[in-house]
C-alpha cells in the first residue's frame, strides 16, 4: 500500500491559500493592491462583521474584459509578469497571481468588472475555487470584488480567528498602510457602514499623512529628504520629544509598496540614539525610491519583505536624512501649564529681576564684553564655536579645574592610535546645517535651583539646568577622538563587586581605561578605583562605577558602541550641574545659549531640557483672556 498520497488539486488549492490569506486583513491587502495596479484613482474599502463576515473592494482603475475575468481566479495568471525576464525588475505590488485564486478558494466571490470603453461588464460569482455563475451586467467602469464567508471550507482556519473587533482592527491598519504609500489615490474605508478614514488623493505626502494619522501626530512629524544617485528618500520622522511606546508608528514603504524592514527601523533608530527616552520608539512615515532593479519582493508569500542589493547606502540614506532633521529642528518642547507651574510662573515681588543678556554682561558677569559687541556674524556650524565665547572644552575645564593626567588601563598603557575607539560611519555628525542667528532674549533669573526662566518675544522659556548642561558634555566627550584625559584620587575608592560585577569589570576594562578611569583588583572580591575621567568628580567615583555596571548587567548596552555611550552618559551626568546648586551668571548664560542656538534640545536620555509657555496660556491662567 503506497504510503505517498497525490492531494487532490481543490485540497492543493486550500493549503496554497494558507500561505497568502491568512485573515481578512490579507484579503484586504491583495485586493487593495490589485485596485492600485488597475490604475485607480479611487477606491472604496467596505467591511462587516470585522471581515470574515464581508468584504468590498472598488475601485475605477482599468477593470476587465470578459475574457480575461473567467481566467482571472486560475493559479498564477497574472496580467502584470510573462517571463523569468520580469521578476528582475518588479513594478506593480502583485505579480505571483495567486491572491484572486487563494481568496476564492476559501470564500465566496462576487465580481463585477467593466472595461474602459466597453458598453457593458461582466459579473463573476464563485464558490470554494470554483466558477458557479458567469455572464454579462451592468456596471460602472473599474472592479468590484466581494468576498463573503472567509474560511467558510477551512474550519481549522476558521477558528483561529480572533474577535471581530480584532480583526476589524487589522483590516483597518492594514488598509490604512496601503493608502499611506499611494498619497496620488484616493482609500476610503467604511466599516459597518461607518468612515473610518478618507485620503484626499492629491499626491501630496504631507496631506496623506494629516488625514491618515490625524493631526496630532502629523504635528509631531518633521520633513526629512535624502538621495543618492538614483536612490530618493522622503516622508517625515517624529520629535524625540513625540516618541512611542512601541514601533506601531512606524511605516516604511519602498516604491510605493509598504514593507516590513529590519534594516530601514534600525538606520531610523540608530539616528535618534541618546535622543530618544530608553524604552521609547520613534515614529516615521518613509518613502524610499530605488531603481526596480535594486530590491527583490519576491521573498515572502505577502510580499512585506524586501531584500536589498546594497543595504549600506540604503542605510546610510536613511540615516542621514533622520539625523539631518533631527539638527535642523529648532523649537522646545510645547506643555500644559500644570497646578505647580502655574504657581511658579505667578508674578513675585523680589522673585524676577528682568534682566538682559547686556546687562548679565554689564552687570560684570562675564569678561570680554567689549569682545562680545564686536563679535563677527553668528557661527555658521554647529562645530564653529562662537568668536566671543569659550569653546565648551576651555569653559568646563575652567569651571572643574580638570587636571591634565594620563589615561590608564587594566593593562600596560597603548598608544592613542590602537586605543582610541573606532567610530561607524554612521557616527558622523551631519555637517553644514546651518545654525540661526541666536534670538534676542532675556534672562529673568532661577527658580528653585534648578529652572533658568528666559524671556523671548511673547514665550516665557524654562531651561532644565542639569539636563543642558548633561548635553554638552556628552556631546563634548562623545566627539573627542583623542583618549579621556582622567585624574588621579589622592584615596583610591574602593568597591566590593559581586564576581558577575568583576566578570563584567574586566570584560569592559580596556574601554574604561580608554575613557578615563583606572581599575585594578584588590583583594578577593574588591577592586581599587585609582582614577576616574576628569569631568568626574573625587566623591562620585565609586558611585559611576556602579551604576556603569548596573547598566551593562541589564543588558542596556549590547555592543561596544552602546556600551561607551552608556559609560558616557554617566560621567556626563556626574559632571553636570546638579539641580540645587548655585549657579553663576556665566554659567546660566552658557546654557541659555547652548538651548536657544539649537544645539542643545534633549539630554542624552531623551528628556527635553526645555519647555516654552506662551503670554496667551499665561493670560488664560490669570483670566485676562477667555
Amino acid at each position: 500500500m503506497p504510503v505517498i498520497n497525490i492531494l487532490p488539486p481543490h485540497v492543493a488549492d486550500m493549503i496554497a491559500a494558507g500561505e497568502v490569506v491568512e485573515r481578512p486583513a490579507s484579503v484586504v491587502k491583495e485586493l487593495m493592491e490589485n485596485a492600485f495596479d488597475a490604475g485607480a484613482k479611487n477606491v472604496t474599502v467596505e467591511l462587516r462583521g470585522g471581515g470574515a463576515t464581508y468584504i468590498r473592494v472598488v475601485d475605477d482603475g482599468c477593470g476587465m474584459a470578459p475574457e480575461d475575468a473567467g481566467v482571472a481566479f486560475l493559479r498564477h495568471a497574472t496580467s502584470k509578469l510573462k517571463d523569468e525576464r520580469g521578476l528582475e525588475a518588479i513594478g506593480t505590488m502583485g505579480f505571483r497571481g495567486e491572491a484572486l485564486a487563494a481568496i476564492s478558494a476559501v470564500s465566496h466571490v462576487e465580481l463585477r468588472t467593466r472595461r474602459r470603453g466597453d458598453g457593458e461588464g461582466t459579473f463573476v460569482s464563485l464558490a470554494g475555487g470554483e466558477i458557479q455563475e458567469m455572464g454579462p451586467a451592468g456596471c460602472p467602469e473599474g472592479t468590484s470584488m466581494t468576498v463573503r464567508d472567509l474560511f467558510y471550507n477551512t474550519p481549522a482556519r476558521l477558528k483561529f480567528l480572533k474577535s471581530d473587533r480584532s480583526e476589524a482592527a487589522a483590516c483597518v491598519q492594514t488598509a490604512l498602510r496601503c493608502a499611506l504609500g499611494r498619497p496620488e489615490v484616493s482609500v476610503r474605508l467604511l466599516r459597518d457602514g461607518r468612515e473610518e478614514f478618507f485620503s484626499p488623493g492629491d499626491g501630496r505626502q504631507d496631506s496623506c499623512v494629516y488625514t491618515l494619522l490625524g493631526r496630532e501626530q502629523a504635528a509631531s512629524l518633521l520633513s526629512c529628504q535624502s538621495w543618492d544617485e538614483g536612490l530618493k528618500l522622503s516622508g517625515f520622522v517624529s520629535s524625540p520629544a513625540a516618541g512611542k511606546g512601541s514601533r506601531a508608528g512606524q511605516y516604511f514603504f519602498c516604491n510605493g509598496r509598504t514593507i516590513r524592514s529590519s534594516l530601514l527601523q534600525a538606520a531610523v533608530e540608530q539616528a535618534y540614539k541618546n535622543s530618544l527616552l530608553t524604552g521609547r520608539y520613534p515614529a516615521c512615515v518613509l518613502y524610499l525610491e530605488i531603481p526596480l532593479g535594486s530590491v527583490d519582493v519576491n521573498v515572502h508569500p505577502a510580499k512585506t519583505e524586501v531584500k536589498f542589493s546594497d543595504e549600506r547606502r540604503i542605510f546610510d540614506l536613511v540615516y542621514q536624512a533622520a539625523r539631518f532633521a533631527l539638527e535642523t529642528e529648532n523649537r522646545t518642547a510645547q506643555v500644559e501649564l500644570s497646578p505647580s507651574t502655574r504657581k511658579l510662573a505667578a508674578p513675585k515681588a523680589d522673585f524676577y529681576r528682568s534682566m538682559s543678556a547686556e546687562e548679565f554682561r554689564a552687570a560684570g558677569y562675564t569678561a570680554g564684553a567689549a569682545a562680545k559687541a564686536a563679535a563677527p556674524a553668528p557661527r555658521k556650524s554647529p562645530a564653529e564655536p562662537k568668536p566671543a565665547l569659550k569653546s565648551p572644552e576651555s569653559f568646563y575645564q575652567t569651571r572643574l579645574e580638570l587636571p591634565k593626567a594620563p589615561v590608564s588601563t587594566f593593562s600596560e598603557p597603548k598608544p592613542p592610535s590602537s586605543t582610541a575607539p573606532k567610530k561607524a560611519a554612521v557616527e558622523k555628525p551631519v555637517q553644514n546645517v546651518e545654525s540661526p542667528a541666536l534670538p534676542d532674549h532675556k534672562i529673568v533669573g532661577e527658580a528653585l535651583k534648578t529652572y533658568i526662566i528666559v524671556e523671548r518675544g511673547e514665550d516665557l522659556i524654562l531651561i532644565d539646568k542639569h539636563a543642558a548642561h548633561e548635553r554638552l558634555i556628552f556631546d563634548r566627550l562623545k566627539s573627542r577622538e583623542q583618549p579621556a584625559m582622567s585624574q588621579s584620587l589622592l584615596t583610591p575608592a574602593l568597591l566590593k563587586l559581586t564576581p558577575e560585577e568583576g566578570a563584567l569589570l574586566e570584560a569592559n576594562g580596556e574601554l574604561l581605561g580608554e575613557l578615563g578611569f583606572e581599575i585594578e583588583p584588590f583583594g578577593r572580591q574588591d577592586y581599587a578605583v585609582r582614577a576616574v575621567p576628569a569631568d568626574i568628580g573625587p566623591a562620585d567615583a565609586a558611585a559611576a562605577v556602579e551604576e556603569i555596571l548596573e547598566k551593562l548587567r541589564r543588558g542596556a548596552a549590547p555592543d561596544p558602541a552602546s556600551a561607551r555611550d552608556e559609560i558616557l552618559h554617566t560621567v556626563a551626568c556626574k559632571a553636570a550641574i546638579k539641580a540645587g546648586w548655585d549657579t553663576q551668571g556665566p554659567e546660566l548664560e552658557k546654557l541659555v545659549e547652548a538651548v536657544l542656538s539649537g544645539r542643545v534640545k534633549y539630554c542624552p536620555h531623551g528628556r527635553p531640557v526645555a519647555v516654552t509657555l506662551t503670554k496667551k496660556e499665561l493670560d488664560k491662567q490669570f483670566k485676562r483672556i477667555v
